[in-house]
């Protein structure tokens, strides 16, 4: 089986011939592929200037438990929607005043929606928020109709 090889143009000499390298290709465009997503995700205005936090969704035979990490917010910058089984949260975390220069920002400000469809109805009236340490914790419980149970067997 043959290699494709390609011509090197900037030797002197025409008939050297360079030998193709794919993972040279491969990692050049990783590189390129990087930069665009950093220079996307910091790019000023972009989905409204916001960000989607991360969480976790668990279901348990009682309900489910959504834990979506928000740092640095407080109670009052959090609003929670709940329709049927979608519930979503909304919200802003605030840039903070500095005194000084900004040498390196991370930390991600403004804007933010999480949205998570449950995967069978829930009772929408006790439906429980709490928020501890940057991370909002909300108990969604199954209607009993939806829970298991045992049936004894006689």
């Amino acid at each position: 089986m043959a290699l494709p090889v390609r011509h090197n143009n900037n030797n002197k000499d025409r008939g050297v011939v360079a030998r193709w390298d794919p993972f040279s290709e491969l990692d050049r465009l990783n590189r390129q592929l990087g930069d665009y997503l950093d220079n996307w995700r910091q790019a000023p205005g972009l989905l409204g200037g916001g960000f989607t936090p991360l969480a976790d969704v668990e279901e348990t035979p009682e309900g489910y438990t959504v834990e979506i990490e928000l740092p640095g917010l407080r109670r009052d910058d959090i609003d929670i929607e709940i329709a049927g089984s979608r519930i979503t949260v909304t919200g802003e975390r605030k840039e903070k005043e500095r005194s000084g220069i900004l040498r390196r920002r991370e930390r991600t400000v403004g804007r933010f929606t999480y949205e998570v469809t449950l995967p069978s109805s829930i009772e929408e009236d006790r439906v429980e928020a709490q928020l501890n340490d940057g991370v909002l914790t909300l108990r969604a419980p199954k209607p009993q109709s939806e829970r298991p149970r045992r049936i004894e067997v006689r």
